[in-house]
């Protein structure tokens, strides 16, 4: 039977960058989504799409929803792109049919790295750096040590992203109180925080990302950009960004920790490093991230490999090269903000500098939605650009 490929989070970028990579291989590939049409699933390379049920909302009958669809487009390699439709399938995988491979690590493992509580004791033992830290169960106990602490800001942590409830799956978020009665409001606020939380010193620096695939504890291949632009402009998500070499201590303490936990899959072990060049470990996401189209350019194909190494096969030698990624409708809404803002902020000089840079990326620059050979997935962008706007 030939390999059929599920792509979950059909609007993610990253879902289409799996898409594209494994359709450009020349496998079979279907995409779901919680509407359709999605971004990934109007691609050339998406031989069929389906809309599922969201998981955050009801995790059991979404991934019934996934079982039919394997079921329908016979199935046998399944990707989840998301936190929440990756934990929904990690709570049910044991009902997936045997034909199927989940690219993802056993459940324990990943527990072990997404539970930041758990992460940050694991990585004190292993002395990866993290910021101060006390761990806290439940709001009650964030109460009593917020008493003890003298020095704000303060990050609040929850220990998941996505906290799996069985019926469904709660969002959280992570706050920074640059007082006591911001944090003390926090807690009451918001419900996740009945759930374990680390209580942390706020790091001042930039953001670095070690982008890992291992296989059984074993490092397969890394890499790391820079991020030049992100939305909003004071810090976010990256809509102009290249690759860069991947710092050597950032890659030995990611290293010790997916060695640690004996991972297989890819992973994202992200840092905060310091104005003294210190790296602070701020969290391990086990799946794709959104910049993923820019380390397939630049020669390190995250997805296909990772097919390769869940389905036994040889992993090719392939080495990185320098490349640019911009996301076009974020990098627009990127320079709104920029347009919008205060003169204290961006002065009138600085304004014109970001038009100037804007409408003269580097010829280097690839685009990651819109692609000429693919070109579907950028209109369905821009019509649900347009539509957010006139709404």
């Amino acid at each position: 039977m030939e390999p059929r490929v599920l792509v979950l989070d059909g609007n993610q970028r990253a879902a289409l960058a799996v898409v594209r990579s494994l359709g450009a291989r020349g496998l079979w590939v279907a995409t779901g989504e919680t509407s359709t049409p999605s971004m990934s699933g109007v691609s050339r390379y998406s031989q069929k799409s389906f809309m599922y049920t969201d998981p955050a909302e009801d995790p059991r009958q979404f991934f019934n929803d996934v079982l039919w669809a394997i079921e329908s487009f016979q199935i046998s390699f399944l990707v989840p792109v998301s936190e929440a439709s990756a934990y929904a399938v990690l709570a049910f995988r044991h009902e997936l049919p045997e034909h199927v491979v989940l690219p993802l690590p056993e459940t324990e493992a990943v527990e072990a790295l997404a539970n930041k509580n758990e992460l940050f004791r694991l990585a004190q033992r292993l002395k990866v750096p993290i910021p101060d830290s006390i761990f806290c169960d439940n709001a009650g106990e964030g109460y009593e040590a917020l008493s003890r602490i003298d020095h704000y800001p303060v990050v609040l942590k929850p220990f998941k992203s996505k906290i799996f409830l069985g019926d469904s799956i709660l969002p959280t978020h992570v706050i920074v109180a640059h007082s006591k009665q911001e944090a003390q409001e926090a807690l009451r606020q918001h419900g996740f925080f009945r759930y374990p939380f680390t209580i942390q010193s706020f790091i001042e620096g930039a953001g670095q990302g070690v982008f890992a695939l291992f296989e059984h504890g074993e490092p397969i291949c890394y890499f790391a950009h820079r991020r030049l632009r992100e939305k909003p402009p004071g810090g976010g998500v990256s809509v102009l960004c290249e690759s860069v070499p991947v710092d050597d201590l950032l890659r030995r303490q990611a290293e010790m920790l997916l060695r640690e936990a004996n991972w297989t899959g890819v992973a994202m072990v992200e840092f905060k490093v310091d104005h003294e060049g210190k790296g602070y470990l701020m969290e391990v996401n086990p799946r794709f991230w959104g910049s993923l189209q820019l380390a397939v350019d630049s020669g390190i194909d995250f997805p296909w490999w990772l097919y390769l190494v869940s389905t036994g096969q040889q992993v090719p030698n392939g080495d990185w090269h320098p490349s640019r990624l911009r996301w076009l409708m974020g990098d627009i809404d990127r320079l709104y903000l920029v347009l919008r803002s205060p003169r204290e902020v961006y002065s009138t000089r600085r304004k014109l500098m970001e038009i100037f840079h804007f409408f003269w990326p580097s010829m280097k620059t690839r685009h990651e939605v819109n692609r000429w050979h693919d070109l579907r997935p950028f209109w369905y962008e821009l019509r649900q650009y347009f539509n957010a706007l006139k709404s």
